[in-house]
């Protein structure tokens, strides 16, 4: 039993069978850590990885029942014997479920984690009082085969003026592998795609400001040796990997809030399990992010410049790079992928003409109009459209699939602005 102090003054005891258990393998990088040497690393570190990355935020826990060379599963359910302290939130998936997330507002609920054999935290980019309005940005350097460290550091510095040039407050820590993660607090005042939006027009002003080292091309062939700028995780029920988590690879390496100016010459895998706790007890590098607020309004403005009404063959070029990846997959898949609704207009096995797709759509209060139709797969459509609404005009898309002979509606990159009315 672990005796971990609690809020107000309260001590929390948690279970922690099995503290010998291997869950990094004893290697080149030094001996086997186990499972109670996990959970020291976490009461060592509570106070950041609660702190920095996890209270009051749906948690999804990535974890090893016989060690990181075993396998491994997400857990978005609540593990069941979860501590009568430990609270939960209701998050709502693109496939249209709902059901509770584990929520860690403290150190021993994280303890407990490690208890159900949990390596890594995954938090959402949202606070429990509204789960559908990211608080967040968060962007991922990947250096693709051919890409040091340092390359990464000048794409993350790069990154840094991008952001810092539209009004947001960057913070920067080291992914656990070869990448950097950069973060910025927002005010949650859009939806998911709209901050998608946003993040994908950061990543194309520094790959236009960059191209010879960043590429936010979809098709791994086609990024060559440049570092992606990854903007998946800006989607509903995708995440990162917390900071102050370790990560599943050899050494036990910690993804680790770090001052922009140690990045130059930092060797990340100096950054493991037994080094960090010294660290975080040291330095804080990450302090005042939570006052640090910006608005997401100029990055989704980013995002505008590249689909004006009148380059239609621009945005349709853009819109099926974002989406020929997941076209591979099924309709159900798409679905779940993409948006939590599905909306059934026709029957009929062709594309139906503006009005039934205003029939189809739920009351917004806007008008209307198909600026164009494309068909991009045997049984998938990309429909673009113009919501004229309170706020003005903007561009959006509908992707439309077949299944059994009927025409299926999700809609994808963005939703009327009026009032919100179509679900996301």
């Amino acid at each position: 039993m672990l005796e971990i102090p609690g809020p107000d003054g309260q001590t929390r005891t948690v279970r922690l069978s099995s503290p010998d258990k291997v869950m990094w393998p004893a290697g080149e990088h030094g001996p086997a850590i186990t499972k109670r040497d996990l959970a020291d690393y976490v009461i060592a570190v509570g106070d950041r990885l609660v702190g920095d990355a996890l209270a009051d935020r749906p948690v999804t826990l990535q974890r090893f029942r016989d060690g990181i060379e075993g396998g491994e599963f997400y857990s978005k359910n609540p593990p069941k014997g979860a501590p009568e302290w430990a609270r939960t939130t209701m998050c709502t998936y693109p496939s249209g479920r709902s059901h509770p997330q584990l929520v860690v507002d403290e150190t021993a609920t994280a303890v407990w984690c490690v208890q159900m054999s949990t390596i890594t935290w995954h938090p959402w980019p949202v606070r429990t009082g509204d789960n559908d309005d990211p608080d967040e940005v968060r962007i991922d350097l990947d250096p693709q085969p051919g890409r040091g460290f340092a390359d990464v550091v000048e794409a993350a510095q790069g990154l840094r003026e991008v952001m810092t040039g539209i009004g947001l407050t960057p913070f920067v820590k080291t992914s656990g592998n070869r990448g950097v993660h950069v973060y910025a607090r927002i005010a949650p005042t859009h939806e998911f795609l709209d901050v998608r939006h946003g993040v994908i027009g950061i990543a194309r002003e520094l790959e236009r400001r960059m191209p010879d080292l960043v590429t936010t091309a979809w098709w791994k062939e086609e990024r060559g040796e440049r570092i992606f700028v990854d903007y998946n995780q800006a989607n509903r029920d995708r995440t990162i990997a917390s900071a102050w988590s370790p990560r599943p690879l050899p050494g036990a390496p910690v993804s680790t809030p770090v001052a922009w100016d140690e990045l130059d010459g930092l060797d990340p895998s100096t950054l493991t399990l037994r080094s960090v706790p010294e660290r975080a007890a040291s330095t804080d590098p990450w302090a005042g992010m939570d006052e640090a607020v910006g608005d997401v309004a100029a990055a989704v403005a980013l995002w505008d410049e590249d689909v004006e009404p009148d380059d239609v063959e621009r945005v349709v070029a853009l819109e099926r790079e974002l989406l020929r990846d997941e076209i591979r997959a099924d309709a159900t898949e798409l679905a779940r992928l993409l948006h939590p609704r599905w909306a059934e207009i026709g029957a009929s096995g062709r594309l139906l003409d503006r009005d039934e797709v205003v029939a189809g759509l739920p009351p917004t209060g806007a008008e209307l109009e198909v600026v164009r139709a494309e068909r991009i797969g045997d049984d998938t459509i990309l429909l673009l459209w113009r919501a004229v609404g309170a706020r003005g005009a903007s561009l959006r898309s509908s992707l439309w699939i077949r299944e059994s002979g009927r025409w299926r509606q999700l809609f994808h990159q963005g939703t009327v602005e009026d009032q919100g009315a179509v679900d996301a």
